[in-house]
């Protein structure tokens, strides 16, 4: 009996880790994206807030991907690309008006004065959806077909608690490593006193690069999904260009087919997203909002 529980759990976990394989990308742009819904406010709030968007984050894959996934995937297959579309714009969408808001152009969709905490985890918990559902789909495809649904559920519930426990992990190490360092700061060690003042100098350097590859993470993602899977759909040009360009970097190896890859990928996201914040603008005219601009524009900033 034992033996035999040893056993499912063994093949649960092999086929965990060759299914996720594939999506490690996308983890990677989750954890970059994500410490941006943090930055500007209080230290103290920082786990806390944290902490809500990673329970957010497994209720959004237990309670809407995995069952939708698993359902849709037996019955209407056919729908799961549109989906990945409505997802990717939405992506494109954030990711434009971030780049917007480092030259200056606002539309007053946050509140003066701070950010409101539930708006942020709200706005985190949106953004996470798309980026686990990307997730956990790529992790379905690559699942053994042969394998009975009670051996697929498993393996995705066992997917999903690893990649959200991977992400959320950093995430709460990326917004404390400050803290961590004014710690050091306050060794009695001349040497450790040294490492945390380069720690606390250095984090606000290291939060403007996390804004900056969080925002293009978001263009590359979200333009990556509008490519394949407007394709997927019978729109073929996009994804016809994007692989033409994969075939002529062959020649300079893989490192370059990715980067070509990646770049066109979040072109076509920006491209998007501005024709998708033009048409939001639009309606808010319609609606008699107007958009605001700053002086001078704005940079990402570190929380502390």
């Amino acid at each position: 009996m034992s033996v035999g529980l040893l056993a499912v759990v063994d093949d649960i976990l092999s086929a965990a880790l060759k299914a996720s394989a594939k999506s490690a990308g996308v983890v990677i742009d989750d954890a970059a994206v994500t410490p941006q819904y943090v930055q500007g406010i209080t230290p103290a709030r920082e786990l806390p807030v944290v902490g809500k968007i990673a329970l957010g984050s497994l209720a959004n894959k237990f309670l809407l991907i995995i069952p939708a996934a698993m359902l849709l995937t037996a019955f209407a297959d056919w729908v799961l690309p549109w989906l990945l579309i409505i997802g990717g714009a939405y992506l494109c969408f954030e990711g434009a008006e971030k780049v917007l808001e480092w030259f200056g152009f606002h539309h007053g969709h946050e509140e003066e004065g701070g950010r409101d905490e539930k708006r942020l985890v709200a706005g985190a918990i949106r953004t996470d959806l798309i980026l686990s559902t990307e997730i956990m789909l790529i992790s379905l495809s690559n699942i053994d077909p042969e394998l009975g649904v009670w051996m697929r559920l498993a393996v995705l519930a066992l997917i999903a608690l690893l990649m959200t426990g991977i992400v959320y992990g950093a995430v709460a190490l990326l917004v404390k490593i400050d803290d961590i360092g004014l710690r050091m700061a306050k060794n009695p060690s001349a040497r450790v006193r040294h490492t945390g003042m380069r720690i606390v100098r250095s984090m606000p350097a290291v939060f403007r690069v996390i804004s900056i590859v969080g925002t293009v993470a978001m263009l590359w993602v979200g333009g990556h999904l509008l490519l394949v899977n407007l394709g997927a759909v019978g729109w073929h040009f996009p994804v016809d260009v994007l692989h033409a360009v994969e075939h002529a970097l062959e020649p300079l190896g893989g490192l370059v087919v990715w980067l070509g890859d990646t770049a066109l990928s979040a072109v076509a996201g920006f491209a998007a997203g501005l024709v998708i914040v033009g048409v939001v603008l639009g309606i808010g005219k319609l609606l008699g909002r107007r958009p605001s601009f700053t002086e001078g524009g704005e940079t990402p900033h570190a929380a502390h």
